[in-house]
């Protein structure tokens, strides 16, 4: 068994214009007061870091996490899930996720791929110059508008459109093959890898691609009424990576799974910071720990009601307080009678 390494924390919700979360040194600095010893870190974030300079000079690499790790924290992971989004995207969605493009790019959705995908090849390269050996993403998606199966939907647009997922990223994952960084897809409604189904769908048509990996985050689990604790048993030679984030599911008379529009403080599902939610993250890091995952906990903050860095301080020491430090001796060791073959031959009458 191992111990996982954390608390770690995603800064994608918390990077921004005002001190301390305007810069690197500044937000690492901030991590590391309020109990964090690793942070995830939003590629795609100006503020934080140049991820052109980062996947071209490992020099950049170095002095980048020997900033962090200065201040007192490592660097977990980078993460790409809005360029990953734009790898697939549905006309139907291409003017609302068109912001998370460069400028130059918006309004073309072949040169919006395009650039999606060098993007997400470029955080791989900058993650093996970290020494890194994983990265999170989005799939992205084609058939994600099809998900409700009504009106019928034609016969083969599923397969084709998963089919066409996996041509787009199969280049990226060969990528990552040769820098030797997983890339760990989050299951996330909006992607269409959105469960253990569709990401099996994915990974059958990767060829069961090395580095076709999984990102496990509970909270997305609850709001789909799905065994997320199964979930950890089934895919545990895939998960690479674990967000640390909460969530209720509270259904009424009204409404259920699909909230009926509502905003999320409305919604039945709904994110919460740690502790606030229903998820059981004490057998959540035991099945961990049973499973010998070692990679970072890492703190994801989303919540409905609670004030980020209230949710940022509390989440450190919630995952301090659930982290087993695995044992390296069996509690019954004290009773071993300190038997042999021989003796084991004996006690079972074998001459």
């Amino acid at each position: 068994m191992k111990t996982i390494k954390g608390p770690g924390l995603f800064l994608a919700q918390f990077a921004g214009d005002d001190a301390p979360f305007n810069s690197w040194d500044a937000i690492t600095k901030w991590a590391a007061d309020i109990g964090y010893k690793g942070v995830q870190v939003p590629s795609w974030d100006g503020r934080l870091i140049n991820l052109t300079a980062a996947a071209s000079s490992k020099d950049y690499c170095d002095e980048f996490v020997g900033v962090a790790r200065a201040n007192g924290v490592e660097v977990t992971d980078m993460s790409t899930h809005l360029q990953g989004q734009l790898v697939a995207v549905h006309p139907a969605y291409d003017e609302a996720f068109d912001g998370f493009a460069a400028p130059e790019v918006r309004g073309n959705p072949k040169a919006r791929q395009e650039w999606a995908v060098e993007q997400v090849k470029m955080c791989i390269s900058a993650s093996r110059h970290m020494g890194i050996g994983q990265m999170a993403s989005f799939s992205g998606a084609l058939a994600w508008p099809y998900l409700y199966p009504w009106p019928q939907r034609p016969a083969g647009l599923v397969e084709t459109a998963f089919d066409e997922l996996a041509k787009r990223w199969l280049p990226i994952l060969n990528h990552a093959e040769d820098c030797g960084v997983d890339v760990c897809y989050e299951i996330h409604p909006g992607e269409d890898l959105h469960d253990g189904i569709t990401y099996e769908m994915f990974l059958e048509r990767t060829g069961y691609h090395d580095r076709a990996c999984m990102l496990y985050d509970p909270s997305h689990y609850v709001l789909q009424c799905l065994d997320y604790l199964d979930n950890i048993d089934i895919y545990k030679d895939r998960i690479r990576m674990f967000h640390v984030k909460d969530a209720e599911f509270n259904p009424t008379g009204r409404q259920g799974v699909y909230s009926g529009f509502q905003s999320w403080v409305d919604r039945a599902g709904r994110f919460r910071s740690l502790g606030d939610g229903q998820v059981d993250f004490g057998a959540i890091f035991s099945k961990m720990a049973a499973n010998d995952f070692d990679g970072w906990a890492v703190v994801e903050w989303e919540c409905c009601l609670k004030h980020p860095e209230d949710g940022a301080r509390e989440g450190a020491q919630f995952v301090k307080d659930h982290i087993i430090r695995v044992t390296e001796v069996a509690f019954d060791d004290f009773a071993s009678g300190g038997t042999d073959e021989a003796a084991n031959k004996r006690i079972l009458g074998i001459s």
